[in-house]
């Protein structure tokens, strides 16, 4: 029985699909990848590192920018997303571009590919934050061939709880509003996603056969803009609004 987040957010993401297209044709044609809302440079974030000859899973891929991205540096990536619609995207970009590889209808949190069948799973946003990640995160560990690499952006906790409860999009706030013990799924009218604290995300990666590498929190430089609405520049020069993961998987 498919769960019922992932059913709705499939359904809001056919809806996003045509607003999201254009950004992602903008990160398609990009030269130099950028990460999150703020456009971070791959030169600081280094997702990217060492991907030549390597096998990779992108998951909840969306247009699957971060796959193209991934190809044109010698990576051999599949996509796999929830959304039929965003997946129309990707397949059109990737007939414009003439950059083909593989990509997949279905649910990052159980997927059909056989165990340790990648090198490194990615997401950016995509899974990191639509999907359970007591679901997602143990099911990337069973992707990954050991010594396998793990990298993943999204929300940071301290922006959920600042967040307003109600489904009005607004910047978050400078001031806590919700309770962190317990922080797991936030439902909003529209669609579900998932945070939870950075001790709980140590725990769940060390219990998933990870060791962690790294944690960015992310800080844009002075005079950055973004299109997002839900976060200030003046917010996020304070705290971090999101964040990149970076672990492997033990041999």
């Amino acid at each position: 029985m498919t769960d019922d987040h992932v059913l709705k957010n499939r359904a809001a993401w056919d809806g996003f699909a045509e607003e999201f297209a254009l950004s992602g044709h903008e990160d398609w044609s990009s030269d130099e990848p950028t990460w999150g809302i703020w456009g971070i440079p791959e030169s600081e974030v280094r997702m990217l590192d060492g991907v030549d000859g390597l096998d990779v899973i992108e998951l909840g891929c969306g247009t699957a920018y971060v796959s193209a991205w991934l190809a044109r540096r010698g990576a051999r990536p599949v996509g796999i997303d929830n959304s039929p619609k965003q997946l129309e995207s990707a397949r059109r970009f990737q007939t414009e571009f003439d950059l083909r590889f593989p990509l997949v209808q279905g649910n990052a949190e159980h997927t059909p590919f056989p165990d340790a069948r990648f090198d490194l799973a990615i997401s950016e946003y995509g899974a990191a934050i639509w999907c359970d990640p007591y679901v997602w995160i143990p099911e990337a560990a069973r992707l990954l061939r050991p010594g396998g690499r793990l990298a993943f952006l999204g929300h940071s906790p301290l922006a959920m709880l600042c967040s307003p409860f109600d489904d009005e999009v607004v910047p978050i706030e400078d001031r806590l509003i919700r309770d962190q013990f317990g922080m797991h799924r936030f439902d909003w009218s529209d669609a579900t996603d998932f945070q939870i604290s950075h001790g709980e995300t140590i725990r769940l990666l060390h219990d998933s056969g990870f060791e962690i590498e790294d944690l960015l929190e992310l800080r844009p430089p002075e005079g950055s803009t973004t299109s997002a609405t839900w976060v200030s520049l003046e917010w996020a020069r304070r705290w971090p609004c999101e964040e990149v993961w970076k672990a492997r998987k033990r041999d």
